[in-house]
């Protein structure tokens, strides 16, 4: 018996000091980033929740996948591999495309591997009737003041979607809602790039006109416009992809790998439908931010093309791995960090699924260093006239010998 308590005991004692250990891990993660950058980090590290990850197919994938008005089922939004859904819409007729655009946006909308102009349509559509919701809600008396306001502002992010020429890959208005927009003709492109974002990056945030470059949409355009100034002769495109719930401020889903290992598989469906939709010359360039780059560290190991996909990591916590032979021989990896960036105060390290692992721009990694000469912040790798949005658009066009990377270290 007293050995049984002993036993019991001692456990308890481990939990107990593995979740102090936990908190102390995650306030050293969070501290050493509001150190420099006292304002808005510690704002949000005070305010940040952990988030509800979405891995299951949107709104109304249960009436589709029972729908046989066709006379053969419909591919399923959880399983079919890209190409088995572009084949299936290969096979339509434009009736009967529109037809299923009109019943289902959201599935049609979000669908990998479905043409790309009528997942633009049933966007539109999934946009417009979401709007429409939380407008319909900013006018019910019976909601707060607060609440009626919230709808409101939902509203109108919403409502921003349906500008002209926006074009709107997928839309999903489930938790804090899901976007990618796509910048030029995918279609037609040669060279594509998708921009993977980190924290805070949602449908209330994908656009912000007071600071753009802060946001996903904004990033990507700078990435865009930059192309077409080096190379107006090449046609390009670029994805801002926010196709997973990212972690909100500093709290403890931006120190561990939960998010990401969600938001990997989505990655590589997105990138699957690409290569069923889109035909560039070279594979499609990732430009991973922040915790955007753990999950393109998680997604890189499946990425298998006949020559290697530029993976370009910036202002990284880490990739998951401790060097870069460990995201697979299918990536190029390129780091980038300017020295004002406060995530190079972060530990680089991992202990009990806490942190990310080593320095991309660590000596020893093995990423090509890329310079950031310029930039400032941790949001400030697109600015104008810095090394390192020169160099995004070099690697994005395929212009290797063009890069400029920072002095070694001695």
């Amino acid at each position: 018996m007293q050995r049984r308590l002993t036993k019991r005991r001692l456990s308890q004692y481990t939990a107990a000091r593995r979740r102090r250990i936990k908190r102390a891990l995650i306030g050293a993660f969070a501290g050493c980033a509001v150190l420099v950058d006292a304002g808005a980090a510690a704002a949000q590290a005070a305010a940040a929740t952990e988030q509800l990850a979405i891995s299951t197919p949107p709104a109304g994938s249960t009436e589709w996948a029972a729908d046989h008005s066709l006379g053969r089922s419909l591919p399923d939004p959880a399983t079919a591999d890209a190409r088995t859904v572009a084949a299936f819409f290969a096979s339509l007729t434009p009736e009967q495309a529109t037809r299923l655009v009109a019943r289902y946006p959201l599935v049609v909308g979000n669908l990998d591997g479905a043409p790309v102009k009528l997942r633009y349509q049933a966007n539109r559509l999934a946009i417009r009737a979401e709007a429409d919701r939380w407008r319909f809600r900013a006018a019910d008396p019976k909601l707060t003041a607060n609440d009626r306001s919230a709808a409101r502002l939902r509203a109108d992010n919403t409502e921003e979607l349906l500008a002209p020429g926006r074009q709107v890959l997928a839309f999903d208005p489930r938790g804090r809602g899901l976007v990618s927009e796509v910048y030029g003709d995918l279609a037609s492109a040669q060279k594509v790039a998708v921009l993977v974002p980190g924290s805070d990056a949602d449908l209330a945030h994908f656009d912000q006109p007071s600071d753009p470059l802060r946001s996903p949409s904004g990033m990507a355009r700078a990435l865009f416009d930059e192309e077409h100034r080096q190379s107006p002769g090449t046609r390009t495109a670029v994805i801002a992809w926010t196709g997973y719930v990212t972690p909100l401020g500093l709290g403890p889903d931006a120190v561990t790998s939960r998010l990401a290992e969600v938001g990997a598989p989505r990655l590589e469906r997105l990138l699957d439908g690409l290569g069923a939709t889109s035909h560039p010359e070279t594979p499609p360039a990732l430009f991973c931010h922040s915790y955007g780059s753990v999950v393109c560290g998680i997604a890189a190991p499946k990425i298998h093309e006949d020559r290697p996909t530029d993976l370009v990591v910036f202002g990284s916590p880490g990739m998951g791995v401790q060097n870069a032979s460990g995201l697979g021989d299918g990536v190029r990896v390129w780091a980038a960090r300017n020295p004002t960036d406060w995530i190079g105060n972060v530990p680089y390290l991992e202990v009990g699924g806490l942190g990310h692992g080593a320095d991309p721009t660590g000596e020893g990694f093995g990423a090509i260093r890329v310079s950031s000469a310029g930039a400032a912040g941790h949001t400030g790798y697109f600015a104008p006239n810095t090394a390192s949005l020169h160099n995004f658009g070099d690697i994005a066009l395929g212009r290797y010998a063009s890069v400029t990377h920072p002095p070694a270290t001695s």
